[in-house]
C-alpha cells in the first residue's frame, strides 16, 4: 500500500496554498515529495494583507517560556515547509512521518528519478493581487546572499 517514489513539484508560478495542500496529501499517502523553486511560488491576495498576517505570526510569543513559541522562518524554502507542516497532523506520529518525507529547495535542484507532478489546478487562474514567497521573505527582512 505504501508507494515509495519521489514526486517533484516545480514551484515556479504555482499557488502556494494549493501546491502545499497537495504536497501534504501526497506525503500522508506515503510518497516522498520534493519541491523546487520554492521562492517563486505565489501567495494570492493583497500585499499589505499577506505581510500583516505573517508579521503578526512571527510576533506571537509564549510569555511563560519564549523558546516554546511557534517558529515562523523568514527563509523562503523553510517558510514553504512550515506552511506545509500546518497542513499535516504534525502532533501525531503519521503527521511527523509525512513531514519527514517532504523536501523543499530554493532554485532549481537536480532530483534523480522523481516523477514530475504537473497539475493545472495548482496554477493561478487570473491574478491581480499576489506576492511571491521571495517577496514575502524580503519583506520579513530575510537577506538573500
Amino acid at each position: 500500500e505504501m508507494c515509495i517514489r519521489d514526486r517533484l513539484i516545480d514551484g515556479d508560478g504555482l499557488v502556494l496554498g494549493r501546491a502545499a495542500s497537495r504536497a501534504a496529501k501526497m506525503a500522508l499517502l506515503g510518497e516522498r515529495v520534493v519541491i523546487v523553486n520554492a521562492e517563486k511560488m505565489i501567495i494570492s491576495g493583497g500585499r499589505k494583507y499577506i505581510l500583516e498576517k505573517y508579521i503578526k505570526r512571527r510576533r506571537v510569543k509564549n510569555k511563560a517560556n519564549p523558546e516554546h513559541s511557534p517558529k515562523w522562518p523568514k527563509r523562503p524554502d523553510l517558510l514553504v515547509k512550515r506552511i506545509i507542516r500546518g497542513m499535516l497532523p504534525y502532533k501525531k506520529a503519521k503527521g511527523r512521518e509525512a513531514f519527514k518525507r517532504i523536501r523543499v529547495y530554493m532554485g532549481p535542484e537536480e532530483v534523480k528519478g522523481a516523477e514530475k507532478v504537473d497539475d493545472p489546478t495548482l496554477k493561478p487562474r487570473k491574478l491581480r493581487k499576489y506576492m511571491t514567497v521571495a517577496d514575502l521573505s524580503k519583506a520579513l527582512s530575510y537577506e538573500v546572499l
